[in-house]
Parts: C-alpha cells; structure tokens; sequence
C-alpha cells in the first residue's frame, strides 16, 4: 500500500499550472522576529535575503519582523519581494483586520499569496462550502490579496478534506501549505492521498524541521519536542544511505521530490544558512525513489500514531 501511494506522491503525478511563479526556496522570516539578535543585524540579514530575488514568507505574529522588513524595504522599495503571508480569524472581519496588520506596517498595497488560517466559525464555514469563498473573492477583487492557499495541520486537516471533497475551494484557493520535510508532514494520511491525486499544488514550510538531523537526534534539548529527537534517529539512516553529505540539501530535494511542491520555506537570521538553501536550491534534483518511499513510509505511520492524535500547537 505504501509502494503504491508512494508512486502517486513522486514526481509520476501531473502539474497544475498554478503557484507555479514561486522561487523554489522561500526565505521564511520568523527569525527576523527574535528580539534576541540586535534590530541591525536582522534588517542586514533581510537586505541580504532581498538581494536574491526570492520570495518571502512572513506575518505579524512573528514578534518584529514586519518592522524589521519594513525599514530593509524602505532602503530601496523596487527590491520589495512577492510575499507569502499568514493570515488569521475565526471570522471574516477577523480575517480582514488581519490583512490589514500586515499591509499596513510593511507599507504595502496587497498580498501576492495569503496563507489562510482559519479557526471556529470560519474554518465550519469553509468545510461547508458557506458564504466565505464569496467574501475571499472579494477580497481578492478589491486587491488586497492576489491569491490564497489554506493553512494545513494535522489537528485541522478534516476541514480542507471536507471541503476538497465537495470541491468548494476550485477557483478560490490555489494550493496547501503545511510543514512538509523529512520528520514533519502535517497533513493527514487522508488529505495528503487526496491532495497527491488531485495534483494539489503545496508550499512545503519549515525545510530542515528545525536543525540538522544528528542535532536533533544526538543533542539533548537540541529538538524542540522530544518526538523530532526520535524521529530524526529514525531518519538519520536514511539520510546516511543516500550520500548525500549537507541535510539542508537533503531536505530540499526531498520536498521537491513530490511534483505538486512549488517551494519550500525555510527561515534563517544566519547568511550562511541562507547561502546553504540557496545553492541547495539551484539546481534540485528529485531524491532516489527509495529514499523518498522509505521517508514516506514512516510519515504514514507518524501520522496514524501521533500527528492525528496531536492536541492543537502541541507539536
């Protein structure tokens, strides 16, 4: 069962033509919020990164980093890059006070990509096919927000599988964003099944799951919960068989191993790590199909044992 799912995640499905504009890397911000690192060493680090060309992924939620975006676009605001930013609510007007929070401190007129995180009556809303899409159609025309894709984790996954279903996202929603790299996939068994046979597009988050992998494993305290450190012992082998020597390429490749991935996001405040992603990036090449199944075969067991099971923001 697993062989035969496997084949239809690797690159054997068909491409959809949308979301395919997006860098393969995408530099994700979170780190820019960390109030730990001095102001000027993180707005040299988002210099650096604009520099590139890639995509960006942020969010007000992400203690400062909107301020500190903001005083690197402010340098020179033709270098302002596409973005990718999360957007919450439980309710409609809660969702656009929240395009507001983000538009607003950047400077900015609208959103490429909204990453939609809905909660309560919004996230029943959309699972039902309910006035939503309508109001996201609006907010699309009025040209807040160019496009969305929907916000997946495992404790979430039974509203966009209710909602694919009936196809009530066709036409509004143009992909799925979820971590997706060698120890995390937070998306269900069901959905992900479904999303592969559809050729969903997906934008992979959270590339490297949080540090190399023998950190993970071998470093106490080093992962953030303790069941990354058993399943970075569990991968570990894995990564060692393929020979391939930097985890950060590894991980690239392994989310671009799946067709419908359009990109991968991965934060960084370090140039170094930044360059890594970069060159991982340039030219990627699938992982060997036994790699990826043999990954993929553990993630459907994860996610039995664990993933669904999970309280929300547990993991």
């Amino acid at each position: 069962a697993i062989t035969r799912a496997c084949k239809k995640l690797i690159i054997f499905s068909e491409k959809s033509v949308l979301l395919t504009d997006i860098t393969p890397y995408v530099y994700g911000t979170t780190r820019l919020g960390d109030e730990k690192i001095p102001f000027e060493e993180r707005v040299e680090m988002a210099k650096a990164a604009l520099d590139t060309g890639v995509w960006f992924h942020t969010s007000h939620w992400y203690g400062d980093a909107l301020q500190v975006l903001r005083k690197a676009f402010d340098i020179d605001r033709n270098k302002i890059p596409n973005l990718i930013v999360k957007l919450g609510g439980e309710t409609i007007e809660e969702l656009k006070a929240d395009i507001r929070k983000n538009i607003d401190p950047l400077g900015i007129e609208k959103i490429e990509l909204g990453q939609l995180c809905l909660g309560g009556k919004l996230a029943e809303d959309f699972a039902n096919g309910g006035n939503c899409f309508k109001e996201f159609q609006k907010i699309r025309e009025e040209g807040l927000v160019n496009r969305f894709v929907m916000e997946v984790f495992p404790w979430t996954s039974e509203v966009p599988l209710k909602a694919l279903k009936s196809g009530y996202p066709e036409g509004i929603v143009d992909g799925y964003i979820f971590y997706l790299n060698p120890l995390q996939r937070f998306a269900s068994n069901e959905l992900w099944d479904m999303l592969s046979e559809r050729s969903e597009p997906i934008i992979a988050m959270r590339t490297v799951a949080g540090g190399p992998v023998y950190k993970l494993r071998d470093v106490p305290g080093f992962a953030w919960k303790e069941y990354l450190q058993k399943r970075a012992a569990e991968v570990a082998p894995v990564f060692e068989r393929s020979g391939i020597k930097s985890w950060t390429e590894f991980c690239v490749r392994f989310a671009h191993s799946f067709s419908q991935v359009r990109a991968t996001v991965g934060s960084t405040s370090n140039a170094e790590n930044l360059n890594e992603f970069l060159l991982a990036a340039e030219s990627i090449e699938p992982l060997p199909y036994d790699i990826v199944h043999d990954i993929v075969k553990l993630q459907y067991r994860w996610s039995d044992e664990m993933d669904i099971h999970a309280e929300p923001w547990s993991m």
